[in-house]
Formats: C-alpha cells, sequence, structure tokens
C-alpha cells in the first residue's frame, strides 16, 4: 500500500480558503482588524448605556471623548504624529460636544450635534493625512459627504478580515438536514397538539397560558438594545475604520489646490467691480443717513419704520451673500499680468467687501428695530449671529485678497465654529427673556406665551427679580415647572435642568419636591 500522506497544515489551509474565497474589492483593507472590532463593539455597547435614554446629558460628551480616546490608542505613535497637524479639530469637537450637557434649547441640541457630526467626519478624515487649512469651501462639504459614504464600507470590511467563515460554511452542510427535520416536525406537533387539547382540559389551559407569553414583552427590550449596539458599533466603526484607513492615491487636503486658470479680462471684471461699487455707494450713503445718523423715519410713505426694517432685510442679506460669492468668482478666474493690475483688482474689490460690510450693518440695524417693535425670537437672534459672522468673514475676504488668498477657507470654517459657540456662550433663551421683559412697558407684560415655549435655559432670568405684582410671572414658572424634566440617572445630568430646579425651587414653585 502506497504510504498516507500527512495531513495539512491549518495554517496553510485557512491561507488557501482565503486566496480562494471570492474577492471584495469594494471594500477597504483595515489596520488591526480584530482590535478596530473589539473597539467598535466596546464603543457601541458604552453608547448604547449612555443614550439610550429620554435625554442627553453629560452621556453625549462622554461617547465622544471615548471616541476619540479609542483612536488614539488603536492609532499608536505613528497615527499620531500622522494626525498631529490636525488634530486641534479635537478642541472645538468636545467643547460644542459638551453643549451639550449645559444648554436645554432644542435649537442648540440641533446645532450642536450637526457641527459635531461635521467636526468629527473632518477629523477622521485628516487622521490619516492631509491639512485642513488646504481645502477649498467646497472642500469642506466634500470631505464630510466622502468620509459618510466611504465609512459605511468598514464595518463589512471589519467583519470580513476578523471573523472566519470558513468553519460557518463547513458545517452548513451539517445542518441542512436539522433544518429540513424541523420542517417536517412542524405540522406533525401542531396536528397533535390540536388532537391532545381537545381531549385534556388541563393540558389545553396550560398550552393556552404558553401561547399568551407575550414574546416581544420578554425579549423585546433585549433584541433594541441589541439593535442599537450594533448600530453604534456600525457607527464606531466606519468612524475607527476611515481614520486609520490605507490610503490609495492622494486625497483632499494633501495639497494646496490648483489655481484656476483665469479666464476673464482685467477690464471687464474692473468694469463691474467698479460699477457695482458705485451702486454700493450710493445705497450706502441713504443706509447711513437715515439708519445711523438721521431720526429713524419712515423713508416711504404708508410704511412704518417696523415694516420697512423688516420689508428690507432679507433681500440686503442677500445682496451681502451674493457680493461675498461674487467677491470670490472674481478674485479666481480674473487675469492680473502685473503688479499694476493687481493692485488695481484689490482696490476695487477691498472696496466692494467694505460697502458690502455697511449693507451688513444696515441689515443688523433693520433687524435691531424690527425686535424693538415686536421682541426677540430665537430666529431673529439667530439671524444676528449669522450676520456678524457673515461680516467677519466679509472682512476676512477683504484681508485675504492682499495676504495668503488660499486661507480663506479655513478662516471661514473657524468663523463658523466661532459662530456656534458663540451662540452656545450667548444662551439664547435666557437673553429673550431679559431683552423681553426689559421692553414690555405695560402692565399686562411681555408676549408670555411666546415666554411659556422656551427651553429650562429661560428660567433662571425669569426668576430673576421677580415682583409680587408680575402675576403673568408666576403662570410661567407653574408651566416651567409641569415641563421641567424629572431628575434622572447621572448620565441624562444637564447643567440647564439643574439650574432651573434650582431656581425653580428657589423662587417657591417647586415647593419641597426633589
Amino acid at each position: 500500500m502506497p504510504p498516507r500522506s500527512a495531513p495539512p497544515d491549518d495554517s496553510e489551509a485557512i491561507a488557501s480558503y482565503r486566496q480562494a474565497a471570492p474577492s471584495t474589492p469594494l471594500l477597504p483593507n483595515v489596520r488591526a482588524p480584530r482590535a478596530t472590532l473589539a473597539a467598535a463593539l466596546g464603543l457601541g455597547v458604552l453608547a448604547e448605556v449612555l443614550l439610550d435614554r429620554p435625554l442627553w446629558g453629560v452621556s453625549f460628551p462622554l461617547v465622544v471623548t471615548a471616541l476619540l480616546g479609542t483612536l488614539v490608542l488603536l492609532g499608536g505613535r505613528e497615527s499620531w504624529q500622522r494626525a498631529r497637524p490636525n488634530a486641534w479639530l479635537a478642541a472645538p469637537l468636545l467643547v460644542i460636544s459638551g453643549f451639550v450637557a449645559v444648554r436645554a434649547s432644542s435649537w442648540l441640541l440641533a446645532l450642536n450635534l450637526l457641527t459635531s457630526a461635521a467636526l468629527l467626519l473632518l477629523l477622521t478624515h485628516f487622521w490619516a493625512a492631509g491639512r485642513v487649512q488646504r481645502l477649498g469651501l467646497l472642500g469642506y462639504p466634500l470631505v464630510a459627504l466622502s468620509a459618510t459614504f466611504r465609512g459605511l464600507l468598514y464595518p463589512p470590511a471589519l467583519v470580513r478580515d476578523s471573523v472566519d467563515l470558513r468553519a460557518a460554511r463547513e458545517h452548513a452542510p451539517r445542518l441542512l438536514p436539522f433544518a429540513r427535520g424541523v420542517l417536517i416536525a412542524l405540522p406533525v406537533l401542531l396536528v397533535f397538539c390540536v388532537l391532545l387539547q381537545s381531549a385534556d382540559a388541563a393540558f389545553a389551559g396550560a398550552m393556552n397560558r404558553l401561547f399568551d407569553v407575550d414574546v416581544w414583552t420578554l425579549f423585546g427590550s433585549a433584541i433594541g438594545r441589541a439593535l442599537g449596539v450594533g448600530f453604534s458599533a456600525c457607527v464606531a466603526a466606519a468612524a475607527l475604520g476611515h481614520a486609520l484607513r490605507r490610503r490609495r492615491g492622494q486625497e483632499r487636503g494633501e495639497a494646496e489646490a490648483a489655481p484656476a486658470v483665469p479666464r476673464l479680462g482685467l477690464t471687464e471684471a474692473l468694469t463691474l467691480i467698479l460699477g457695482v461699487d458705485a451702486l454700493f455707494l450710493v445705497f450706502a450713503g441713504f443706509q447711513v443717513a437715515y439708519l445711523f445718523i438721521g431720526g429713524a423715519s419712515s423713508p416711504a410713505e404708508g410704511y412704518t419704520y417696523a415694516e420697512y426694517a423688516r420689508r428690507g432685510f432679507f433681500e440686503l442679506l442677500l445682496v451681502s451673500m451674493m457680493t461675498l460669492g461674487l467677491v470670490m468668482a472674481l478674485a479666481r478666474w480674473t487675469r492680473r499680468e502685473s503688479p499694476l493690475a493687481q493692485g488695481a483688482f484689490r482696490v476695487g474689490a477691498t472696496l466692494m467687501v467694505a460697502l458690502t460690510v455697511v449693507i451688513v450693518a444696515s441689515a443688523v440695524k433693520r433687524m435691531t428695530l424690527y425686535e424693538d417693535a415686536f421682541g426677540y425670537t430665537r430666529l431673529r437672534l439667530f439671524t444676528h449671529v449669522f450676520m456678524f459672522a457673515l461680516g467677519a468673514v466679509l472682512t476676512w475676504r477683504a484681508v485675504t485678497l492682499w495676504w495668503r488668498p488660499e486661507r480663506f477657507a479655513i478662516g471661514a470654517f473657524v468663523t463658523a465654529l466661532g459662530a456656534v459657540v458663540a451662540v452656545n456662550a450667548v444662551n439664547p433663551d435666557a437673553l429673550i427673556v431679559r431683552l423681553n421683559i426689559a421692553r414690555a412697558t405695560d402692565s399686562s407684560g411681555p408676549d408670555v406665551s411666546y415666554l411659556s415655549g422656551l427651553s429650562s435655559d429661560a428660567v433662571p432670568e425669569l426668576v430673576r427679580d421677580t415682583a409680587p405684582a408680575q402675576g403673568w410671572r408666576t403662570g410661567l414658572l407653574l408651566q416651567y415647572k409641569e415641563r421641567l424634566p424629572a431628575e434622572g440617572s447621572w448620565p441624562e445630568w444637564n447643567l440647564a435642568h439643574a439650574r432651573a430646579r434650582h431656581a425653580l425651587q428657589g423662587a417657591g414653585a417647586l415647593g419641597h419636591q426633589q
């Protein structure tokens, strides 16, 4: 008999299986897939435990901090060396995510969550390489979209590289007879069960009690938590996998964008610029005369000043945004072949930006007059912050016309982050209460119906300097007391709710309730 061959080595068998396995060219390669998958599952469990609650408080910044810490630990020193130039993005991410535990306004919650998501997408993209300051204005949304869609490929890639499906495929044929046996047994068991129930009342009662069990009540919570862990783990796997990815070729932000080929002549561009400058100069003169120097009387027959302010605000805002786009387009496409041409273009464009800042100031003044007439709301305060941010971006555009034009986009991005931080620091709901109470001159007080719809951020300001004669305050405090969330577990702790509870207790609205 011929000698029997030695059994094949397991490592060789696994290697041959992986070579024979169908390739997945769409899925990326992952570094340390098992460690990354374990970390993603751990973050999924943590997120489910902390975030599966009626309210998000300190839980959200804790999850963000855990994700960043895991990213640093998994990447190691080599990854940190590549990520260090863009690591400053973690600072605004931690600050803005932390405001989720500070403010209670639903508007601020949505703004903080969206901003945190955008910062996390940028951070994961630039963790591998590149510089965020090299992006153009369109680069920011494109990087966010790219990171989102590419991140979706990493959860299946991690499973592919971490879990050996060879054993499952080998044992799958053995399970088929068992599955066929179950399918054959089910109808037979059903017939016998019906007959035996008819034969014995005690057995029938036991079977009825068995079938009356609500399976969803028993297992629904566990299934829901498992789905929540799976979803959170997929999000964590997408973020970790994309941040620690193996790069293929050059990506956005690894090199400065190539300058556009100028296509517009200097004469044509200066004609447009000077024409717009002349129009804006005349308009700015009227605005300064009416809004900043004159007596603020109605400039047109049949209009009150409040109507005049409301009528022109959005038009001026649109003009300001269009002018910013026009200056950017002209700076990109205009030929400037000599120092004299460059200087003439810069002077004309700078004058256009300066006059546009005057138009923005006019819009701000109009909004202020409208608020004086009709009161302050969240939308109007958010619009104020947006206009100040737009004025800052326009000023930065004027600076970059003369110095480092390629840095305009990063300046606009930092301004947007500053606006998000500023609107959180201002605390709009508390400011609305203070300003609307201050402008109320009659005994009926401010617009109580609007104030009653604000968040817990407004309560400390409402309680401050309470006068017994002002009955509308008492009614408002009772409404806030009814809406105030009960004290939950520590992950739901929120500074605004804690301050509101303390203020209501101090005012006697909560009595001795905890």
